[in-house]
């Protein structure tokens, strides 16, 4: 067992979905459990059927949601809200996307965002959610990352992806192919270049970052054949990240790119849409890839899937996105603490 091992708060995502059988099938292994204590914001029951289906001991305490959240000193801590309005009705009797599935994991997500915020948890992960759900429930936010900076006050926030042979990061998020011309900008693809800089730099010891930026059109425009994006929009950016001392290059052809970063030849890919960056992130690495949301004041990682309600109740939900997620929040955790401790604490000046 660590000593001094941090606290991952786990969000159970949408309670219809995979999110409890993934989580209690990562966290069933020892081994995970002895690098951190864990507080799952949840429903006990579900995840005993969880646990049930994949006939697995129950491994965690039970503490009833009372409002307030708390440090607890057990390794694994469900903080139960089955005595909340009408959450104690989900289970069995809820299937697919719902107004109440979407009360429930919106309200394990703020909780959890509040235990890191107030320093009761140093890393969080987040179940998957169903965005349906969370329309249905009146919630206007495109997904985790868009609530995430909203309610930590993040200014500039992006979607990085960890998985297998590559790294990827992302321009843009949730936006419509057809509302893509009007957020793709400038800022929009140095941001991220500039961000992942720091990030692989400073949370995984890349002393000098290979960032390879992808193209938007094909054949990334051949001279301004198929668009001028290249020239008008990505190649500035990439300036701008070289005055600053950063190793960024392209644009490169986006079907080409990824295959030199699964080679070794960069070490992240900046894709400038969703479906650009996460198509080869999933075919490649798929069981798997986290999503690590970069530019925020604390450490959140998810799996890199969705609610899977197909398959909910018949054991066949593969944890190891959930796993990596979880890992690499307790590894995230570990280095901020490691630096924070290094950093020397400047006494008050006697008035």
């Amino acid at each position: 067992m660590q000593p001094d091992r941090p606290t991952i708060a786990i969000t159970l995502g949408d309670p219809a979905g995979i999110g409890p059988e993934v989580i209690v099938k990562a966290l069933a292994d020892p081994a995970i459990r002895q690098k951190a204590r864990f507080i799952i914001y949840g429903l006990n029951e579900i995840l005993n059927y969880a646990a049930d289906h994949a006939e697995l001991d129950v491994f965690w305490w039970r503490d009833s949601f009372n409002g307030k959240s708390k440090h607890y000193g057990q390794d694994v801590v469900v903080v139960d809200y089955d005595n909340v309005g009408d959450f104690s009705q989900l289970g069995n009797t809820v299937r697919g996307p719902s107004k109440i599935g979407g009360q429930a994991s919106m309200k394990f997500c703020l909780d959890a965002i509040e235990a890191c915020k107030c320093g009761i948890a140093d890393a969080m992960v987040t179940g998957p959610i169903c965005k349906e759900s969370w329309t249905l429930a009146g919630y206007t936010y495109p997904g985790h990352t868009e609530l995430l900076a909203e309610k930590t006050h993040a200014k500039q926030v992006s979607m990085m992806f960890v998985g297998g042979p590559i790294k990827v990061i992302l321009a843009t998020v949730h936006v419509p192919l057809n509302s893509l011309w009007g957020r793709l900008n400038i800022g929009a693809v140095f941001h991220p270049i500039e961000q992942v800089h720091h990030v692989l730099r400073d949370w995984f010891d890349i002393e000098k970052p290979r960032i390879a930026v992808a193209g938007l059109n094909p054949h990334a425009s051949e001279n301004g054949r198929f668009g001028d994006e290249e020239e008008r929009i990505i190649s500035p950016a990439i300036a701008m990240a070289k005055e600053l001392g950063i190793d960024a290059t392209g644009p490169y052809p986006p079907d080409t790119v990824f295959i030199g970063a699964r080679d070794g030849k960069f070490d992240v890919v900046v894709a400038l849409y969703h479906d650009q960056g996460l198509i080869p992130v999933k075919l490649l690495a798929f069981d798997k890839a986290v999503n690590l949301t970069v530019g925020l004041p604390i450490i959140r990682t998810s799996p890199d899937h969705g609610t899977a309600f197909d398959i909910v109740g018949r054991n066949r939900a593969n944890p190891g996105s959930m796993r990596a997620a979880i890992e690499l929040a307790i590894d995230l955790a570990g280095r901020r603490r490691a630096a924070a401790a290094k950093t020397p604490t400047v006494a008050p000046e006697s008035p």
